[in-house]
């Protein structure tokens, strides 16, 4: 087998050092100083050999060697751990890395105690070797990221975000994968299932009983505060539930929202109640019935929304002043008209919502006064908590449950326009009437608009011919390049002349076809570009440049 870019070997090192807890360029280091053993795979190992129940065979692979090693190293801090090494002896807060003793210690070769039944043996290396190993990926790394050396200066931020956990946990399935991972890091083990049965949580017929889980995790982290000694695995779990409790993308994002936010903020992000809000939004035309009580809750969303001062100057925006109430109190009938206008009105501004909604405190802020009202709660926190019980049933419902999200009302798009310009093109629309390219292929989805007529007309000019070379062969043409704006161009390292700058080039492949049996069926009449490419004999290039051009790269 071929051997291992870098980036797929450091693939493997993130993936077990966050599974177990432990620092990654240590991985890094055992692979720069040991590179042995030989693997099947065509690899060289981390030192790894076999080890009580653990034979050759499972350790004769890259991704083998590096989950081993990974274990081996949290096995030898638990054992170190049990000998009364310290937080401190493990991990040095000044340099912000394992300590020069603990990496000694690794070099020296650790052999697990027969109880421990995921570790494997770890050979000896020359200790300087390793040190200068694990310093250089650390430098590399964090270099790269421009993240912070020593991430016990995390500690604080890391245990005050804990501390905002418990409080604010909603029983959402990934607020408990947070808090199982955590756990799981913090006690050492392998999978979630081993961390269920550490916490004793009763499991029935594979069934694992929430409530009871629930109250184990909260109890778990209430008291993380009071048990952190800054062991480098019990930072990794607090770093992972930040992680995963905030849901951002890496550990490298996590580390730069703890340098940047407030982890001292009393209150989950309630955008995860979004769903939830849109949902009961996209929901409640289908029980309006024009009741007080609705109809109070409607406007008073409508006024927070609106960022308005009153229920008055609410109702005078949606078409009835208050002068004419006033006049017509005793006239029922001119109430009724005045409430179905109001009604009109309302329903109109909810049909909108899910398509206007920017995310922003207040918007968010007037549909949970409209949940509130509408459920008749009595506190804010109430309308949350219902609004996060939402959400919990939403991720469980099957497709067909009334429980499961509404499918979203599409935009109403509006008419197609003569001529096509810099300022109504319409992402969904075909380029040309009846066509099967949209401007959405041709602009990457809107990350590439054209800025002038010019190249407007080129990318509807392409479409055209594109059109008749589509029916043609009459297969669909799946889009990889169109427009590129000149700085797009330059970093995908397109020629300074291409005619994707201008906008009427297409690069494309044909499902099932190749680009050579495209450019044949194409040449005989295609009047511009058309292009073929060695290195990607699927690929097709055709561009609409006024005159034949044929090549081959």
């Amino acid at each position: 087998m071929a051997e291992l870019l870098p980036d797929q070997r450091n693939y493997y090192y993130l993936l077990e050092a966050e599974r177990a807890g432990i620092h990654k360029p240590i991985l890094a280091a055992l692979y720069a100083v040991h590179q042995e053993p030989r693997l099947a795979d065509g690899e060289v190992g981390l030192g790894i050999s076999p080890a009580n129940r653990i034979p050759a065979e499972q350790v004769n692979t890259f991704p083998e060697q590096a989950q081993y090693a990974a274990n081996t190293i949290r096995s030898l801090t638990s054992a170190l751990t049990a000998e009364g090494w310290s937080g401190r002896d493990l991990w040095d807060g000044a340099k912000g890395r394992y300590s020069d003793r603990f990496v000694q210690r690794i070099a020296e070769g650790y052999a697990p105690p027969s109880s421990d039944e995921a570790a494997a043996r770890l050979e000896a290396a020359d200790a300087d070797q390793l040190l200068n190993a694990y310093i250089e990926d650390i430098d590399y790394d964090y270099g790269a990221d421009q993240l912070p050396h020593n991430l016990s200066e995390l500690d604080d931020e890391l245990l005050a975000f804990a501390e905002r956990v418990g409080p604010n946990y909603g029983r959402l399935d990934f607020q408990r994968e947070a808090l199982l991972e955590t756990a799981r890091i913090w006690r050492k083990l392998d999978t979630q299932a081993a961390t269920i049965e550490a916490l004793d949580v009763p499991v029935e017929n594979g069934v694992v009983d929430e409530a009871a889980l629930d109250k184990e995790l909260v109890e778990f982290i209430t008291q993380v505060s009071r048990f952190y000694s800054g062991y480098p695995y019990q930072r990794e779990a607090l770093l992972r539930l930040t992680q995963l409790w905030k849901q951002l993308d890496s550990r490298e994002e996590t580390i730069d929202w703890l340098r940047q936010s407030d982890p001292y903020a009393a209150e989950t992000n309630l955008q995860i109640v979004d769903p939830a809000l849109i949902a009961f939004v996209e929901r409640l035309p289908d029980y309006y019935r024009g009741s007080g009580y609705q109809r109070f809750a409607l406007t008073e969303a409508y006024r927070v929304w609106k960022g308005l001062d009153s229920r008055t100057t609410a109702l005078a925006a949606l078409g009835v002043s208050p002068q004419f109430l006033s006049a017509n109190k005793s006239n029922p009938a001119a109430l009724a008209n005045a409430a179905a206008r109001i009604d009109k009105a309302l329903l109109a501004f909810l049909e909108e919502l899910p398509k206007s909604y920017k995310e922003t405190e207040e918007q968010r802020e007037a549909l949970i006064r409209l949940v509130q009202i509408w459920r008749k709660l009595d506190r804010r926190i109430s309308a949350i908590q219902s609004l996060f019980e939402d959400v919990r049933r939403m991720s469980r419902a099957a497709r067909t449950s009334i429980e499961a999200p509404p499918p979203p009302k599409p935009i109403l798009i509006p008419p197609r326009p003569a001529r096509w310009t810099p300022y109504n093109i319409q992402l969904d629309a075909a380029i040309i009437p009846n066509g099967n390219f949209t401007w959405a292929e041709a602009t990457r989805g809107g990350a590439r608009m054209p800025r002038n007529q010019s190249t407007v007309d080129a990318i509807v000019r392409i479409a055209q011919l594109a059109q008749r070379a589509r029916d043609r062969i009459g297969r669909p043409f799946i889009i990889t390049s169109w427009y590129r704006p000149p700085a797009v161009n330059r970093r995908v390292g397109g020629a300074s002349r291409s005619r994707h700058i201008v906008g009427d080039a297409i690069d494309f492949y044909v499902s099932g076809l190749t680009g050579s049996q495209v450019y044949w069926a194409l040449d005989p009449w295609w009047p511009g570009g058309l292009g073929r490419y060695r290195k990607y004999p699927r690929l097709s290039h055709i561009d609409a440049r006024g005159y034949r051009a044929r090549w081959r790269h």
